[in-house]
């Protein structure tokens, strides 16, 4: 074991943290990161816009294969012909998936450029902990711009949500944590990769489409449905809209909600496991710095 593998076992034989000085550490790095935030507010002001001008062209496919101003064809697969709130209610979400993926993975990417990941790591706390700091700002910045969206989208597109919005928001919540389970283990593969960039790129692009994020999944061909299905976020996807929108749900809502229960302790344990024995790897092979 090289030296730096030795003083990380070292810093993990200390006393673990209270759970007063783990808040303090979480929310200093929370702080840090909603201090670089506006530091660009630009970003801010684009987070808001970016998907607005990519739906306005589908707002438009819409409307020209609309008949007399519904969408038939749409309704024949989700249930509702207001296809808009059906896309803008997947963005929303697929938001938090790029929070979450960008806030862990991309994270470590930087610290690694930066040479800051050792040392950082050398704090006398939960390395996951450190992890899900980083990701704070970025679910409330998510939050807030995507909120935003959802107004000025409900003024130019018509959003209209006519369902139970508290059901679908508690419904998000095992959905969001079980997501933390796919974030750990993306920041390990991260760890043993050194990359970043397009990691994030593909595999948010490929949960969001086979979760549903713009269709319904029920579109998709014979042989890709079946993964979709065994994807959990798309139960998350479809009971939100099933709660807002009083779509067709692929299954009963309260038999997604326990999907997405199942889903959130097993991707929690899951990801966990992963990230702990990956990164014990890279200790071992005193790659953990490199990039």
């Amino acid at each position: 074991m090289n030296t730096m593998s030795g003083m990380y076992t070292m810093s993990e034989s200390l006393s673990r943290p209270t759970q007063l000085s783990t808040l303090r550490a979480l929310m200093a790095i929370a702080r840090k990161d909603w201090h670089q935030f506006w530091r660009y507010p630009l970003n801010a002001v684009s987070s808001v816009l970016q998907p607005i001008v990519w739906l306005t062209p589908a707002f438009f496919m819409g409307r020209a294969f609309s008949v007399n101003g519904q969408a038939q064809g749409f309704a024949a697969y989700s249930g509702t012909t207001d296809y808009m709130s059906f896309i803008l209610l997947g963005t929303a979400l697929s938001n938090f998936i790029g929070a979450v993926f960008w806030g862990m993975g991309y994270s470590l990417k930087s610290d690694m450029d930066a040479g800051v990941l050792e040392s950082n790591w050398l704090a006398p706390v939960s390395r996951p902990l450190l992890l899900v700091g980083r990701t704070l700002t970025s679910l409330l910045t998510t939050f807030v711009t995507s909120l935003i969206m959802l107004v000025l989208a409900g003024l130019l597109f018509g959003f209209r949500p006519t369902g139970d919005v508290l059901a679908a928001f508690l419904t998000v919540a095992p959905m969001l944590i079980g997501l933390y389970g796919f974030g750990f283990a993306f920041a390990a593969l991260v760890l043993i990769m050194r990359e970043a960039n397009t990691m994030v790129d593909i595999s948010s692009f490929l949960v969001g489409l086979f979760s549903g994020q713009s269709f319904p999944v029920n579109s998709l061909p014979r042989w890709l449905f079946p993964i979709a299905l065994a994807v959990p976020l798309t139960y998350g996807f479809d009971a939100v809209r099933g709660w807002i929108l009083k779509t067709r749900t692929i299954l009963p809502l309260s038999t997604e909600v326990l999907v997405l229960v199942v889903f959130m302790f097993l991707m929690m344990a899951l990801g966990l496991t992963a990230f702990r024995a990956l990164e014990r790897r890279v200790r071992m092979l005193g790659t953990l710095g490199q990039h």
